[in-house]
């Protein structure tokens, strides 16, 4: 037994040797063609150290918010940015964050969540409607509609700030929560990332073979082709999600009372409030708060990543 448990390992390891020499060949060989084998990719050294580096410049200012949400006001004013403080003072700083000015960032963090989910979640629905009736429906007009979806996307949302501003002054809508939720249902980018996915993604052969079954348009939309969109459906929600959360302008000039504001603007009068007469300089709780605020937009990425895939539809349709 021991001496054929020998043998098998040593033909274990001549296996593994003549797979690297056909790789590296099959590298070479790819090399001189100029092309690459996806199963069998080069390894670049150049690029790895590019990848490296852009990790560094997108995980700075997570780092530096998670060194600094750990000092006191003290402790920030008077260290290094990215070394730790004197007193480990997180957990002191999440609480007071929560209690200072009577618990008004709780008050925030609810009504971003509430645009978020109304204004995102309404965004991303009529995205997914609007995309599919477009890729899978023939009506007259419809090049009309995508051209002037495509003018819509050209547009600067920043550029509409003031119109809409002036609008929903006249309809008696600002400072209120539909000044938010309004502006924010509307996604050309998601429209035309759904019109552009339904097309590709819901082959017209299986609505075709749903219709002859017997299955009305409604039905064939939320069982045929809605689970063959879910790779789009997770872009766009993400794409408004992350929008929506990190709106600053519009909430600026839609909303003067403080009761509505979003997080953006909420953090932002905190960061302010040094620069007042009488003001307190609380940096530490702006850090800390900043800190807060992304933790829901990293869980909600770590949620739907395994959603970010495409080929559904790959074999449901037999050529």
């Amino acid at each position: 037994l021991k001496a054929q448990e020998k043998a098998a390992k040593k033909a274990e390891k001549e296996r593994l040797k003549r797979v690297a020499r056909d790789e590296k060949a099959e590298r070479k060989r790819a090399a001189k063609s100029g092309f690459a084998n996806v199963a069998n990719p080069r390894r670049s050294t150049l690029l790895t150290i590019v990848c490296a580096l852009f990790a560094v410049y997108c995980l700075f200012p997570f780092v530096y918010l998670l060194i600094n949400a750990t000092k006191t006001q003290a402790d920030f004013t008077s260290t290094f940015g990215l070394g730790f403080g004197r007193t480990f003072a997180l957990w002191d700083n999440i609480k007071t964050v929560f209690t200072y000015q009577d618990g008004i960032f709780g008050r925030w963090f609810l009504n971003t969540i509430l645009y978020v989910v109304v204004g995102a979640g309404g965004a991303t629905l009529l995205a997914i409607m609007g995309g599919y009736g477009l890729a899978k429906f023939r009506f007259p007009g419809r090049k009309a509609v995508f051209a002037v979806i495509i003018g819509a996307i050209s547009v600067p949302g920043i550029a509409l700030a003031v119109p809409q501003f002036l609008l929903f002054a006249k309809l008696n809508l600002t400072n209120t929560p539909w000044a938010m939720i309004i502006p924010s249902l509307v996604s050309t980018f998601g429209l035309y990332l759904m019109w552009i996915f339904s097309d590709q993604a819901v082959p017209t052969e299986l609505l075709e073979a749903a219709r002859v079954d017997g299955a009305g348009e409604f039905r064939t939309f939320f069982q045929v082709s809605l689970p063959l969109l879910a790779p789009g459906i997770v872009t766009t929600a993400l794409f408004t999600i992350v929008a929506t959360w990190n709106n600053y302008f519009l909430p600026l000039i839609m909303l003067k009372d403080s009761n509505w504001y979003p997080l953006t603007i909420g953090l932002n009068q905190w960061k302010d409030q040094a620069s007042t007469a009488g003001g307190q300089a609380i940096q530490n709780l702006v850090v800390t708060g900043s800190l807060i605020t992304i933790v829901p937009l990293v869980i909600a990425f770590l949620c739907l990543q395994k959603y970010w895939q495409s080929g559904l539809a790959a074999g449901a349709v037999k050529e």
